[in-house]
């Protein structure tokens, strides 16, 4: 990537300047050209930083975007404008899985159901459970929920654990959600075979 030159920015007091009692000097033939202000420079500085580059806006238009592959739900998802994952270089992320509890379901088998659907995601990225590195957890009753969200991550996730966020929420959407699941991996190498679950 190629990135146009800039002029030069002065980040530092001006020549002769003190950048405090008995702090260093700037040398008075250190080149400085004036700028409108330090807080420019600074925000200019920010601004290169934070902006996405070219790969970074393309990322989504090279085939990389994982839809649903239940018709009704991607249809859900082009109406809305989001997906199952975005796959960015060597990390995947994994859009937000809602775990919702069916009429005479125990949170067991809630939390289950969803695990296997990040499971199935995550293959479908070329991943697996073994490839996750960070997971936020959004629960509307989190004293209810954690544990057993626990007892079913243990099952597919194996030590070293991924990160592990857990926030407590009002409300999910959909609305009768209890439990949000994001999650973000990394991409084995192409000769690593994914340790399915």
């Amino acid at each position: 990537m190629t990135r146009r030159s800039l002029p030069r920015l002065q980040l530092f007091p001006l020549s002769g300047e003190s950048l405090g009692r008995g702090g260093p000097r700037v040398p008075e033939s250190t080149p400085v050209q004036p700028c409108a202000g330090r807080a420019l420079a600074g925000a200019l500085l920010i601004g290169l930083t934070l902006a996405p580059n070219a790969a970074d806006a393309q990322a989504r238009a090279q085939g990389t975007v994982l839809m649903s592959e239940n018709e009704d739900v991607r249809r859900f998802q082009e109406q809305t404008g989001w997906s199952d994952a975005v796959i960015a270089g060597d990390t995947i992320y994994l859009s937000g899985v809602v775990v919702g509890q069916r009429e005479g379901e125990s949170l067991d088998q809630a939390y289950d159901r969803t695990y296997r659907q990040i499971s199935a995601i995550l293959g479908r990225a070329g991943a697996s459970w073994a490839d996750v590195v960070d997971l936020t957890s959004y629960h509307t009753d989190i004293a209810a929920q954690f544990q057993a969200m626990a007892a079913v991550h243990r099952r597919f996730v194996d030590p070293p654990f991924p990160a592990w966020t857990a926030i407590d929420v009002d409300r999910l959407v959909p609305e009768p959600g209890i439990t949000e699941i994001k999650i973000v991996a990394r991409r084995p190498a192409p000769s690593s075979q994914p340790q399915r679950r």
